[in-house]
């Protein structure tokens, strides 16, 4: 029941520095494809005055359920359904959204109803904090991230690595201002923008 992802367990440390000056307050934040559910239990421990939605596909709600129940933490939600294009989403709202390595296996009407969703929810100054792979002006910024994004066409011509300027533009309609954009370990990024 509890699925495993080195990828989670490689990014963990990177992501949550950015985390930690993002969340002082007692927000609470709702995670979207929370995936195997290992992000969810990580931060949840170490950023104990955050209260942690975990959210995905009801394929993956499982293991992000064994997950939390192993860890015992106080301050993380049992996982909710969430699928980005059916609207309006199940939660009404969240001062944070964060979403890791789901953008590029999306397809890009599943992104645009992604940011749909995120300004329907973000409470106004609400943060929403993006970690994956991008391009930048149509250019990879390393060799293995355009492997990549031929990778994932291959399996599925709707997927692929994103680029910054087509998601900003989708960010911007929503009334969300980048405020940070991070290097990040093995050529990713971490985008955050915040409501106007």
């Amino acid at each position: 029941m509890r699925k495993y992802s080195e990828a989670c367990e490689q990014n963990k440390d990177p992501i949550l520095s950015v985390f930690r000056p993002l969340l002082k307050d007692n927000n609470n934040v709702l995670e979207i494809g929370s995936g195997t559910g290992q992000h969810a239990v990580y931060f949840s421990r170490h950023l104990p005055h955050v209260t942690w939605q975990p959210s995905d596909l009801v394929e993956n709600l499982s293991s992000i359920q064994a997950w939390i129940e192993e860890e015992q933490l106080s301050n993380i939600k049992p996982p909710i359904e969430l699928d980005a294009r059916s609207h309006p989403w199940p939660i009404t709202v969240a001062d944070v959204i964060f979403s890791a390595n789901t953008l590029h296996i999306m397809s890009w009407e599943m992104v645009e109803h992604f940011f749909k969703g995120v300004g329907e929810v973000l409470s106004d100054r609400g943060i929403l904090f993006i970690y994956g792979p991008f391009s930048y002006q149509g250019k990879h910024t390393s060799q293995s991230n355009e492997n990549f994004d031929r990778y994932l066409k291959q399996h599925d011509p709707s997927s692929g690595v994103r680029d910054f300027v087509e998601v900003n533009s989708l960010a911007e309609a929503q009334d969300l201002e980048l405020i940070e954009d991070y290097a990040m370990p093995v050529n990713n990024r971490s985008l955050v923008w915040q409501k106007r």
